[in-house]
């Protein structure tokens, strides 16, 4: 679709994270929104796009390039391959994507057959904080990366109304920690470090209001003798005034330094044997979601349909983040490391 007409995106849910997918939509280069849909119509009118509550409906009389796909698992293989019965070529689909690695591959196996490409909205590595530390493992400012942690503490997950008033399905979800919310630092672990080797996990529950793990740790084995360690617990916070800019601290340690990240959103390097850092990336200043990342992402897909670049997060890749995802439900289950390198 090089150098094409303004892409006329189609978005297929309303709740509460949509915000962020229309709100980048409203300000994008080369593209344009034409319509919502949801299932309760009034939530679609919100929005102020022409509104519909049958994804047939609006896929017939609006033809879109894009559908923007902003639904839970449960609805995403319907959805797509409604899409795929109306010849739509070029879909985002958010994340976690389909219910099961089974489904995921079953749904982009049918997408690709057509001729139809799929990408995960997952927009955590597109934050700009992991964009800055991605730049400087790849300058080599800290050496040889040995340890590296991310402490998830978003302080959002205590008591019997957890979760109610921003996205009330996470209470239901039988597997939420991880696959909800640690799937994001799977991706960004890869994206960080390449594919892990092998992964242990422990994981728990701490609040008995949901029906899911809340908290947890992570244990994943990278090449070069690097462990990166995910430790969460929704039910904790860290400093910051916003909890949810980075919902947690990293820390990033290497043969020559180490970077850190705070709440804040400002990445700060330390050289080995030195005591004061140097701040290379400042604190956010967005006000919305994650840095812009959600406007990072979209931005990143469509100057792949505009302009040919390649596109990262399609669902063939993604297909490894879930069985990733699958491993460590597997490991916490047989209390045991699985290695990720068997077939």
């Amino acid at each position: 679709m090089k150098n094409a007409r303004q892409i006329r995106v189609a978005c297929l849910g309303a709740g509460y994270f949509s915000q962020f997918h229309y709100g980048s939509w409203k300000r994008m280069a080369g593209a344009v929104a034409v319509a919502s849909c949801n299932r309760d119509i009034r939530k679609a009118r919100a929005t102020g796009l022409p509104a519909y509550d049958d994804l047939d409906e609006m896929l017939t009389a609006e033809q879109p390039d894009l559908l923007d796909i902003i639904l839970p698992p449960v609805a995403h293989a319907t959805a797509i391959r409604t899409a795929l019965d109306h010849g739509v070529k070029w879909m985002i689909c958010q994340k976690p994507f389909c219910q099961s690695l089974a489904e995921a591959k079953a749904i982009t196996a049918e997408a690709e057959a057509l001729g139809a490409t799929i990408i995960i909205h997952e927009n955590f590595r597109f934050q700009p904080w992991y964009r800055a530390i991605k730049a400087a493992l790849d300058l080599g400012r800290i050496g040889t990366p040995l340890q590296a942690t991310f402490r998830l503490r978003p302080g959002d997950g205590q008591g019997p109304r957890a979760y109610l008033d921003r996205q009330p399905y996470f209470q239901k979800m039988r597997q939420f920690l991880v696959h909800e919310t640690a799937v994001h630092w799977v991706d960004t672990f890869r994206f960080l470090f390449g594919g892990p080797r092998a992964v242990y996990a422990d994981l728990r529950q701490v609040n008995p209001a949901i029906a899911g793990e809340d908290a947890g740790h992570i244990l994943f084995d990278h090449a070069d003798g690097l462990k990166a360690l995910f430790d969460g617990n929704r039910c904790l916070d860290h400093a910051a005034d916003n909890q949810r800019r980075t919902m947690g601290e990293a820390l990033i340690e290497g043969t020559l330094g180490s970077l850190s990240l705070g709440g804040d959103g400002a990445v700060s390097l330390r050289a080995f044997g030195q005591r004061d850092a140097q701040e290379i990336l400042p604190p956010d200043s967005w006000d919305g979601f994650g840095g812009d990342c959600v406007h990072a992402l979209q931005s990143h897909v469509i100057s792949g349909l505009l302009e040919g670049t390649p596109l990262e997060n399609t669902a063939q890749d993604y297909l490894e983040v879930i069985r990733i995802e699958e491993a460590v439900y597997r490991s916490d289950a047989e209390a045991r490391k699985i290695s990720l390198e068997d077939p």
